[in-house]
């Protein structure tokens, strides 16, 4: 992941500091850029990067933390749709008064 995901976060911030912390018991990496420019433009490119590498490897954007509110955005982009219909058909036969975390997980 990391040799192939450095040379795309380069390609947009050449001075961009990185940060990873693993989970060597479960194979799960958490990946960091950090730059004082950092735009809300260049945090969405930086995303699509990480996130098609991700994919490409086979991965989850999510890990074994969740989704939560940070990757809704991913997950509509990266989840199964039939998945997230299903998923969405759950919470309103469990929730139809849309009570529990109203629009912390799902898209």
């Amino acid at each position: 992941f990391l040799a192939r995901v450095e040379p795309g976060v380069r390609a947009i911030l050449p001075d961009a500091r990185t940060l990873w912390v693993s989970h060597l018991g479960d194979g799960n990496i958490h990946y960091s850029v950090h730059h004082e420019a950092m735009t809300p433009l260049l945090k969405e490119r930086l995303t699509e990067v990480i996130e098609d590498t991700v994919a490409a490897l086979g991965g989850s954007f999510s890990a074994e933390h969740g989704v939560g509110t940070v990757k809704r955005g991913t997950m509509a982009r990266r989840k199964d749709p039939v998945a997230l219909a299903t998923m969405q058909a759950i919470k309103r036969a469990l929730d139809p008064e849309n009570l529990m975390n109203p629009g912390k997980v799902l898209p």
